[in-house]
């Protein structure tokens, strides 16, 4: 049984880097070598970030309205060809109008790898006796970030823009395969191994709602910073060349972050991690309003890196928990919040860099975001409740 749990993990962090790693994230990178081709401006790369984030919403909905396991495990294994089709169609046009298209279909992968596979992880370890090890799952979002760093920078010299998106579902190819045989279809029972029936304890509709609204916030912080980071220092002459770096950076250090705060949540409860975890991600963002020096972005990165997927690994672990018999359906719901952040963020932010020419107000912006984010964290834990 322990080498089966480790089979499923695997599986889960190969379906993460695929969906999250290359089919939504690889386009980070890529947005600059698109736009040194002279193929996109700023606000034609932040309406098709958009576009990617309208498919995580739609992928989030429908995690958020099926019950039937047996459904799910369907669609999270159809996610795994989608992700492959939509990063290697990315290479065949230069239509910019189509891209959205697969943009959207990569942003409908994404929900299906992060929501209904991990609800499906959740789902089994629970019913096998075994704790919920999340942070080891999650991890694998921030491997596949690295994993399109170290590639973009590996294919720079060599590849143009549309030979190294089909270099990218060549790897996704790979990964499909443990990703799809390692994690055993789920046989539909709400009993575990030992008999024990698994129940839910779902908390009222305004706590979730203000934590909702809560993990919006965070949505903008991280949206803006991901789509544009590699783009931002990049456009400053003595920083060109450090964009994948940075991205790299953020990379490594959410590797073990997810784990990392796992265990701090263990120790000092959900609510402190949470606090330590939003001011970190609210930092990493407020250093970039300025034109900072190359050692500043690198804490920017670090900090940002070793935040924002802990934040993300503690509140779907937390709702998980909340619900274990059927994870997915409310961490899809809670995720419609984050989603709708998505969708707005990325194309208000490209058209005010096209205007203003730079990202400064961009990132001010995402910061108060943030701190309006930590102030409603901070109001349900004054509320006294005993979920935070």
């Amino acid at each position: 049984m322990n080498f089966q749990r480790t089979k499923i993990f695997i599986a889960g962090i190969c379906s993460l880097v695929l969906t999250m790693g290359i089919a939504r994230f690889a386009y980070t990178p890529l947005l600059q070598v698109m736009q040194d081709a002279r193929l996109i401006n700023d606000a034609v790369g932040g309406w098709l970030a958009a576009l990617n984030y309208v498919g995580y919403l739609s992928g989030t909905i429908i995690a958020a309205s099926i019950s039937n396991l047996v459904l799910k495990d369907k669609l999270y294994r159809l996610s795994l060809i989608i992700a492959i089709i939509s990063t290697v169609a990315m290479a065949w046009t230069e239509n910019w109008i189509i891209w959205g298209i697969w943009r959207y279909l990569a942003g409908l992968t994404a929900a299906g790898g992060l929501l209904l596979g991990s609800g499906l992880i959740m789902n089994w370890l629970v019913r096998h006796g075994y704790k919920m090890d999340m942070g080891i799952h999650f991890g694998g979002v921030g491997l596949g970030i690295v994993v399109t760093a170290i590639a973009v920078e590996w294919m720079l010299p060599s590849f143009n823009w549309a030979e190294q998106w089909e270099i990218f579902a060549a790897i996704g190819l790979v990964l499909a395969l443990p990703a799809w045989l390692w994690l055993p279809r789920p046989d539909g029972h709400d009993v575990t191994k030992s008999g024990q029936q698994l129940t839910d304890q779902l908390p009222d509709a305004k706590w979730l709602r203000i934590l909702s609204l809560s993990y919006f916030c965070v949505g903008i912080g991280y949206v803006v910073y991901a789509t544009f980071i590699v783009v931002i220092i990049n456009n400053r002459e003595e920083l060109i060349g450090y964009g994948n770096w940075a991205w790299f950076l953020v990379g490594i250090t959410m590797m073990p972050c997810c784990y990392i705060w796992e265990k701090i949540a263990e120790r000092v409860s959900d609510f402190l991690a949470f606090l330590m975890a939003y001011i970190m991600m609210t930092i990493s963002i407020a250093i970039l309003i300025f034109d900072v020096p190359l050692w500043l972005i690198v804490i920017s990165a670090v900090l940002y890196g070793s935040s924002m997927m802990g934040i993300v690994s503690m509140m779907l672990t937390l709702v998980g928990k909340l619900a274990p018999t059927k994870p997915a359906k409310l961490m899809g719901k809670i995720s419609v919040y984050y989603a709708i952040a998505q969708i707005i963020a990325p194309a208000f932010a490209g058209q005010v860099a096209e205007i203003t020419g730079n990202y400064s107000s961009v990132m001010f912006y995402s910061t108060i975001i943030m701190m309006i984010g930590i102030a409603l964290l901070v109001h349900l834990k004054l509320a006294k409740t005993n979920l935070l």
